[in-house]
């Protein structure tokens, strides 16, 4: 067995206790705990005179220990550790607690290694619970050694029991046992771009010199996780273009009728994506494409003219969506625009419909019928016969007991909101028929869609293996959002605006972060529950206890909907929808507010996609700076759907001149990708996209705002593969692309 793959348990002082929390932070072998990185380093490698130190400083001191006495505190139950430590220029207190143990670890006259934080008391200086490290004059004076102090000291990410001491405890015998480590990276690359080898990478992440040989060791981790990405998305396009798929002629007759006969007019980004996916369509291979578009931007009529072209050449098109509310709209959605299109054409022939969800069951149309609740198993038995030719559908499409007839293409809505292998999951279930081969049964296109705009770097990224179509134009009836920031003083006379916006017909959404406030549960427990409550448990309570102040400003929805309807906004009808709410609940109050049956809805980012409710007209979004960017114009992307002037309201709860200057970049600009591009900035690509939906691994994340990284890792990966297709002459590289593949679930 490799060192890297020993798992944690078998190394020394690991115990059970310690064993369960590594695994909360994903650690159960060496190799993880090698590749858990530091979040951040503290540099300890000045020493400073103690006659020098000066209060609220970090320092590195090394002295002499004089004194060290243990102290019981009764009236605060714990133990204080008093002591003082000189060097050639001064004398220092130092102050620790609850470590007793340090009486026998540290004898006096023992010289001492100690960094932390400089306080000032009415006695004078002192350190309080520094790090501290016994050292020899030989490993002083060279400086070799030395672990948590004497350099820059890697702060790594923690949990309950586990400190970055005792990884760091952890780690530096492990990096030991890897001398000699294999390298699956080419050297040619390794030179080419002046990298430090695995081994050295991995040491120098932990105990760097300097902060640029830490900077240029994640960097080397970074382009391998990059270099492996773009690998798999070039194997995976190759082996997509030796599928076989339905061809599906580009009718342009068909085709300019089906535009013609739409209520509005398609923007010139509409027609492009349209005719670019059109003509994917007529390939022999599966189309794998993604139509990125902002809010608005009318994807879904895209999506279905190639569906309608399909479907008149006896294909089936499955539309998949996240939600049953977003299923139930593009129901409503397609079937109102086929309707019309029949009545304008005079068609005798209409193009059957289906929704399948966890709830419904319907089809449109039939003899005499705009539509028909047909039950599960009725409208199963047409899809497999290939009767219904468009399904619009949940999960629900992916259950055992569906399977098509003959399906050419799968759209997926919001297909971030798909884990990965949910994405990958859909794709084979698609093939899923009663003979299946893969050899006689073609495999269908595939179009994913989000309304997320996604910049560049990602795209080059998360979607390497996909051709990308942007869809950045408004349709021309849309009217610009108009956006306000509103601070917590202006809320009065946003009340009465709203209020005004109700008499006038229109409709409101209210935004709040949480559903309810936590607790702050500080009722003081008996002294005997004090004494048998674990250390993990006191410090979570502390932690819960210091964060309550900033939550007790963070609105919640439970809150405000009995403020708005009690006291605000008694005179009209509120309604409240979060996430704890059962399906059938969130699909009825949906309902009845796109009924106009409600005047505001207090919800939580529950209806952050997908949602159409034209007669909307004001998001009014309270601690706004608790949002991404790219987040909050989703959110403004609710309204403004309808003819009437639409208005969105950021309320930034803290009033914080930072977040002010955050949130105008909204205020300033409708460009859902020029926001993207700033919350990218701002945030990260972690936070913007998600690392669980792209199934990217954490520090190639972290590494997508560097576009000539991306850039390097996806040429050398097109030159590799171009000349050696199988990896024969890179079996190492090989064997990690196949671990990367297992772990990241991209098989």
């Amino acid at each position: 067995m490799s060192i890297l793959a020993t798992p944690i348990e078998k190394l020394p002082f690991v115990g059970p206790r310690a064993l369960s929390r590594l695994k909360n932070l994903g650690i159960k072998t060496v190799k993880d705990l090698l590749w858990h990185l530091p979040s951040r380093y503290e540099d300890f490698s000045q020493i400073t005179p103690i006659g020098e130190l000066v209060p609220d400083q970090t320092a590195n001191v090394v002295g002499k220990l004089i004194a060290l006495e243990n102290q019981r505190s009764w009236k605060r139950r714990m133990t204080v550790t008093n002591a003082e430590v000189e060097d050639d220029t001064g004398a220092i207190r130092v102050v620790w607690f609850n470590q007793p143990y340090l009486e026998k670890n540290l004898p006096l006259g023992s010289l001492v290694s100690l960094a932390g934080k400089v306080k000032l008391d009415k006695k004078g200086m002192l350190l309080s619970s520094p790090v501290y490290e016994k050292l020899s004059t030989i490993n002083y004076k060279l400086k070799t050694g030395l672990v948590h102090t004497g350099r820059l000291v890697p702060v790594y990410p923690e949990t309950a029991g586990i400190t970055s001491k005792y990884l760091r405890f952890l780690i530096k015998p492990a990096l030991q046992q890897i001398k000699g480590l294999a390298d699956p990276l080419p050297p040619a690359l390794v030179t080419k771009y002046a990298l430090p080898n695995l081994e050295q990478a991995i040491y120098r992440l932990h105990y760097p010199t300097t902060l640029a040989e830490a900077e240029q060791a994640k960097k080397r981790l970074a382009f391998d996780e990059l270099f492996l990405f773009q690998l798999r998305s070039i194997i995976n396009r190759r082996k997509q273009l030796r599928l076989n798929a339905p061809s599906i002629k580009l009718n342009e007759a068909l085709a300019k009728q089906v535009v013609t006969s739409l209520p509005f007019t398609l923007t010139n980004d509409q027609r492009l994506a349209a005719f670019e996916i059109l003509k994917d369509l007529e390939r022999k291979y599966p189309m794998n494409r993604l139509l990125n578009g902002d809010v608005g931007s009318g994807k879904t009529v895209v999506a279905l003219i190639a569906a309608y072209l399909a479907a008149q050449q006896g294909w089936q098109t499955i539309f998949m969506a996240p939600t049953e509310v977003l299923a139930q709209q593009h129901y409503q959605t397609i079937t109102t625009l086929l309707n019309a299109k029949d009545q304008m054409t005079n068609d005798k022939n209409p193009i059957t419909v289906g929704l399948l969800t966890a709830n419904n069951a319907k089809r449109w149309p039939t003899e005499g019928i705009l539509e028909e609740d047909i039950g599960k198993a009725a409208l199963k038995n047409k899809i497999a016969n290939g009767e219904i030719k468009i399904i619009i559908g949940t999960q629900a499409v992916l259950q055992k007991g569906v399977a098509f007839g003959n399906l050419a293409l799968v759209v997926i809505d919001e297909q971030h909101r798909f884990g990965v292998e949910q994405r990958m999951q859909l794709v084979k279930s698609s093939l899923r028929t009663t003979n299946y081969k893969l050899q006689t049964i073609p495999v269908p296109h595939l179009l994913s869609m989000t309304a997320t705009p996604i910049p560049r770097t990602l795209a080059l990224t998360i979607y390497g293996d996909l051709d990308i179509s942007l869809i950045k134009e408004k349709p021309a009836e849309r009217k610009p959002i108009v956006t306000k920031l509103v601070t917590a003083d202006q809320r009065a006379a946003a009340y009465q605006f709203i209020d005004q916006q109700i008499a006038q017909g229109r409709q409101v959404f209210v935004i709040c972060p949480r559903i309810e406030r936590p607790s702050p549960e500080i009722a003081t427990p008996d002294i005997a529950s004090r004494r048998n409550a674990s250390k993990d448990t006191r410090a979570q309570r502390q932690l819960q206890l210091r964060h309550w102040d900033v939550w007790a400003e963070v609105k919640a929805v439970t809150d405000e909907f009995e403020k708005l309807n009690k006291d605000i906004f008694p005179h009209r009808k509120v309604a409240m929808l979060h996430g704890k709410l059962k399906p059938r609940e969130k699909d009825a109050i949906m309902r009845d507010f796109k009924a106009q049956h409600y005047d505001i809805l207090v919800s939580t980012s529950v209806i952050e996609v997908g949602i159409d409710i034209p007669n909307a007209s004001i998001m009014y979004i309270e601690n706004a700076e608790r949002f991404g960017l790219a987040q909050l114009h989703q959110f403004r992307g609710r309204v403004g759907r309808g003819e009437h002037q639409s208005y969105c309201m950021l309320v930034n709860g803290i009033n914080n001149q930072t977040e002010n200057r955050r949130l105008k970049a909204l205020v300033e600009t409708n460009d859902g990708f020029k926001l993207a591009e700033a919350d990218l900035l701002l945030r990260g690509p972690g936070e913007f996209i998600g690392t669980k939906q792209s199934g990217i691994p954490d520090l190639a994340m972290a590494s997508l705002a560097d576009l000539d990284l991306i850039k390097k890792a996806r040429l050398e990966a097109r030159l590799l593969i171009k000349d050696d297709p199988n990896l024969k002459a890179y079996p190492a590289l090989a064997e990690k692309l196949k671990e990367f593949q297992r772990i990241r679930h991209f098989e």
